[in-house]
């Protein structure tokens, strides 16, 4: 376990990967640099990560969440971060010389019928609990925008949300 701008390790590991990762950083490619060289000759490098700019909800968001949302996306490019990361992975494994590279459709989708629907919904009403403040101070949105978001959102994912898709890829190479 380690930071991927960090890493020091010289051919090293079998496997190095990043779960959710590469999204918060603005320079995925070296991370993937450092990846690449703390794994083995034939060793694989796996990433899983979000396009963040994919994401969907059926039916549309109400107004208010979807300017949070897109307050959002625009908060996370202005500090460099990639909000199609996970369909960008494939190019970025070619540029650090990786090989045999595989994409895979990771999606999570879930249902208003499933079990645990109001659980993995309510994941964008911590997102606004939780980083609404920092968007906020970023001057990306105003505290008014954070609480109609929020109570819109919330009520209509109990209500009238149908089916969340987390846009995710997971992306496996071989190291040269």
């Amino acid at each position: 376990e380690g930071d991927a701008m960090r890493l020091e390790y010289e051919a090293r590991f079998d496997v190095v990967t990043a779960a959710r990762t590469l999204q918060w950083l603005a320079d995925a490619e070296a991370a993937l640099r450092r990846m690449t060289r703390a794994a083995r000759p034939g060793g694989l490098l796996v990433v899983l990560d979000y396009n963040h700019a994919l994401n969907a909800w059926e039916p549309e968001p109400p107004a208010e969440f979807a300017a949070f949302y897109s307050s959002f996306l625009s908060w996370r490019e202005m500090n460099g971060w990639d909000n199609e990361v996970a369909n960008h992975c494939p190019a970025l494994f070619d540029e650090v010389g990786l090989q045999e590279i595989r994409t895979y459709v990771q999606d999570e989708t879930s249902l208003k019928a499933d079990a645990d629907f109001e659980e993995k919904t309510a994941l964008w009403v911590d997102v606004i609990d939780n980083i609404g403040p920092t968007l906020q101070g970023a001057q990306a949105c105003e505290a008014s925008l954070l609480e109609a978001a929020r109570r819109s959102y919330d009520d209509w994912r109990r209500t009238g949300l149908l089916r969340h898709t987390l846009s995710m890829r997971a992306t496996v190479a071989r190291a040269c």
